[in-house]
């Protein structure tokens, strides 16, 4: 596995425990509250220590949530690296001098160990004499060696280690604005490839320590905000002007130079996209907008965050959240900062400056960010994703090609066996933002906030063994709903149900696997059987039966077994489409008794042998007929 692929694994594990941190924002933050001036003083002290305890025992929280996210979600993993933690705890502080406490960086290693152990060894097998300490036993047995090396080795080197942290907080404190600079692009080159969690982990949970009134020693910009250290904060404050303002003007800029026949659902699409970023700091499906077909856009944007970071520290703002930099934060978060008001006046103007420039270069350039072409659009996926899925995990290659599908909140991160299996064409069509091959079958496909309820009905479908017919688009053209066809037969499904085509190519292909049943002797229409019993009808133009001048030409015959993409019939377009009613290329399953459900993909430009255009779902066969 390439290093990128390996990074994307422990970017997504490493986000699992991140989840934690809102409640421990909300809780402190109810904490702040003057319940004692209410009558009510015990509410702040259950609620200030609350949110205090989810900080405490936060590197625990990690190690437990890297080891399960590297692991599959695999138990014995996530218990392997809290056992870890727990010696770690116990030697560093018998044997230590007191100044030794569990980091979250300490949390991420055990975590990394826990969830490499269990893949390595959860099915290995000992002579059956040794067989008790196999499997996952031995994980519990090699993480309990390694944990005991470990921290005894880490009770010697602590000095040298909280000295080199020093010296790389004074650096970056010697940097100042410079170097929040060069923090904020990186930043915002990372969140293009889903690794900026690896980066904040140093900066956010490692940088920099306090002690609270406690005696409790809290480490990184992060904790150290909510645990009231008044120098926390520069590591986050330049983030909110990109997320609450820069990046819905973006989306305003798209809304406005989009086609006016488009313009409706575009201005649907991302005025929810701009509103999500602005409160919440989700800002992938507005990023991906423009990242592929405009990187030196994407360029100019890095720059900008840079500079947001840089002016934040200038002005002295000291500003933090627990999730993003979104409006709810600002808000929750307000009582600890420093300065923050600054961040709206600086916020409308970085608004204003990503409204023009990006419009500017969108009309200037031609960028075709969604709305400027046609099939570029995407989708609303509320009410719809249990009926897109299956078309989605066809565009993924199929079931057979997906190792390992996870998410985190705007994007699938995936491990497949072919990247090269992938239909990156249909993927957008379906309502993807961006497809990233990392290398290695690492794969993100980002979906916006969606991506966590897509994964969940992809698995469900990876798990169950339905009986379904894949399709595949039989020509390169437009997909139109049969009941668009300007046919009373085919409209009113007369002769069954499924979709049709308005071809631009003079070629037709099969869109499944299966036999040749029928072929017309006009050559304009052929039946398909397929494996499961389906029977395929496809009819080329309406009326073309009665065309004469053998306009059709079948290079196959009736017997014939045939695969999805291969060639059936070449025919003359441009004589079709003079004389005949319509071009409507009807395909349609024949015996729809046999359907018990259906998905279809958006209605929209395909291409000849495109993959996930149709889905079905069979009814089991058993002894009394079809179930109900």
């Amino acid at each position: 596995m390439n290093w990128l692929g390996s990074l994307q694994q422990l970017g997504r594990a490493v986000m699992l425990p991140t989840m934690v941190l809102p409640a421990a924002a909300i809780l402190l933050s109810v904490g702040s509250l003057p319940w004692a001036a209410w009558g009510l003083p015990a509410i702040a002290e259950v609620s200030t220590w609350a949110g205090q305890g989810i900080f405490f025992f936060l590197p625990y929280l990690f190690a437990v949530g890297v080891a399960l996210g590297l692991a599959n979600q695999g138990g014995p993993a996530g218990l392997a690296a809290l056992s870890g933690m727990f010696i770690y705890d116990q030697i560093t502080r018998h044997m230590g001098d007191g100044k030794i406490q569990p980091t979250i960086l300490i949390g991420i290693i055990f975590g990394m160990i826990a969830g490499v152990l269990y893949n390595r060894f959860k099915l290995m097998k000992l002579p059956e004499i040794l067989q008790f300490f196999g499997g996952t036993r031995f994980v519990f047995l090699s993480m309990g060696l390694f944990s005991a090396i470990f921290s005894w080795f880490m009770v010697g080197i602590a000095p040298l280690l909280q000295r080199g942290l020093d010296e790389l907080t004074l650096m970056v404190t010697h940097l100042g604005g410079f170097g929040l600079f060069i923090y904020g692009m990186l930043y915002r080159i990372l969140t293009a490839f889903g690794l900026h969690h690896l980066l904040n982990n140093v900066f956010w949970f490692q940088i920099g320590n306090y002690t609270t009134p406690q005696g409790n020693i809290v480490q990184g910009d992060l904790p150290r905000y909510f645990a009231g250290d008044p120098t926390a904060g520069t590591f986050m404050a330049g983030l909110f002007p990109i997320m609450m303002f820069a990046l819905p003007g973006i989306a305003l800029a798209i809304i406005h130079e989009a086609r006016e026949d488009l313009k409706p659902k575009i201005k649907k699409i991302f005025l929810t996209a701009a509103l999500v970023c602005f409160f919440t700091g989700v800002s992938e499906q507005i990023e991906f907008a423009f990242l592929f077909v405009a990187p030196y856009m994407y360029i100019i944007h890095v720059v900008l965050s840079g500079i947001a970071m840089w002016i934040t520290y200038a002005l002295g703002i000291h500003h933090g959240f627990s999730y993003s930099a979104g409006a709810i934060d600002y808000v929750l978060n307000l009582h600890l900062s420093q300065n923050a008001w600054m961040i709206i006046p600086i916020g409308i103007v970085y608004g204003v400056i990503y409204y023009v420039l990006f419009r500017w270069a969108i009309h200037r350039f031609q960028i075709p960010t969604p709305g400027r072409e046609e099939g570029s659009t995407l989708e609303d996926w509320a009410g719809n994703i249990p009926y897109q899925a299956p078309l989605i995990l066809e565009a993924l290659g199929g079931k057979e090609n997906i190792v390992q599908v996870e998410s985190c909140i705007t994007r699938l991160r995936l491990t497949v066996k072919n990247d090269r299996l992938i239909d990156g064409n249909a993927l957008k069509l379906l309502g993807s933002a961006g497809l990233i091959k990392l290398g290695g079958g690492n794969v993100q496909v980002v979906f916006g906030t969606y991506s966590e309820l897509i994964r969940e009905e992809v698995n469900k479908l990876m798990q169950r063994d339905l009986p379904q017919v894949l399709f595949s688009a039989p020509v390169q053209g437009r997909m139109l709903p049969i009941e668009d066809v300007p046919d009373h037969i085919f409209a009113t499904k007369l002769v069954g149900d499924g979709v049709a085509f308005m071809p631009e190519r003079d070629e037709l292909v099969s869109p499944v696997y299966g036999t040749i049943i029928h072929l017309y002797p006009t050559m304009h229409a052929i039946g398909i059987s397929t494996p499961e019993g389906l029977e395929v009808l496809l009819h080329i133009g309406i009326d073309t039966s009665q065309l004469k001048g053998g306009h059709f030409e079948a290079v196959v015959k009736e017997g014939d077994s045939v695969v999805p993409g291969q060639l059936l019939i070449k025919f003359d377009l441009a004589y079709i489409r003079k004389h005949a009613k319509s071009l409507a290329t009807p395909m349609v399953i024949t015996n729809p008794e046999r359907v018990k459900s259906w998905s279809f993909a958006p209605f929209k430009a395909v291409k000849k042998g495109q993959a996930s255009v149709m889905s079905v779902v069979l009814y089991d066969r058993n002894v009394g007929g079809f179930e109900s």
